[in-house]
């Protein structure tokens, strides 16, 4: 009889297991406070008199429990001397860039905020693509950097100690081989299954906040 032990090591695929991700969070200023957005920027339309915050930070998967913009929002101060136009609007930002602790090495701009005057229809993409350039995306539309911060990297997922995390390893040892057995180890199969299933889990978690 083969006695086989299967030693599955996931480092920072599932979210449980990792310190969080780095990345911009979107949020919404309601009933004087910060509220996560439950829609990304290039679909939410934001009303004449709102405003759209931006924290970057390593948070954890889970929306709600992101870091906030670390400061109250105020339309009246930030667009209060810029004049209405007909068939505009006026949306103001405010910018957050964490900390340096939230950063992967570089110094982090000081929270600033903006007010844009959009057309009527203006998504909140566009809204931050008028005060906030550049931006970028990568090649799935996911929003990377604002204003050019960071200049490298993507909702990197990072481990217990703040790095960026190893890939999935898959280890099979087998202690007693029995001879013949060429045949595919249905136990490293279903493995490494389990490690593409929570792989691609914890990637889709992200992607969804596009």
């Amino acid at each position: 009889m083969v006695a086989g032990v299967l030693i599955l090591l996931v480092l920072g695929a599932a979210p449980a297991q990792a310190a969080g991700y780095r990345y911009w969070s979107f949020w919404k200023w309601s009933g004087g406070a910060w509220a996560y957005q439950q829609q990304g920027p290039t679909v939410y339309v934001p009303q004449d008199g709102g405003v759209d915050g931006w924290r970057f930070a390593v948070s954890p998967d889970g929306g709600r429990d992101a870091a906030r913009p670390g400061t109250d929002a105020d339309f009246a101060a930030i667009c209060g001397a810029t004049s209405e136009q007909q068939g505009r609007k006026r949306v103001a930002v405010v910018l957050d860039f964490g900390t340096a602790a939230d950063s992967a090495g570089e110094t982090p701009p000081g929270r600033r905020a903006a007010c844009a005057v959009v057309p009527g229809n203006a998504s909140s993409a566009e809204v931050l693509a008028t005060v906030a350039p550049p931006l970028r995306y990568d090649s799935n539309g996911l929003l990377c950097a604002i204003a050019g911060y960071p200049k490298s990297g993507c909702a990197d997922q990072l481990g217990a100690a703040g790095q960026p995390s190893s890939e999935a390893t898959l280890v099979a040892v087998r202690d007693d081989p029995s001879p013949g057995s060429d045949g595919p180890d249905l136990g490293v199969i279903g493995g490494a299954v389990l490690v593409t299933a929570l792989a691609a889990g914890a990637v889709w978690q992200v992607r969804r906040r596009r």
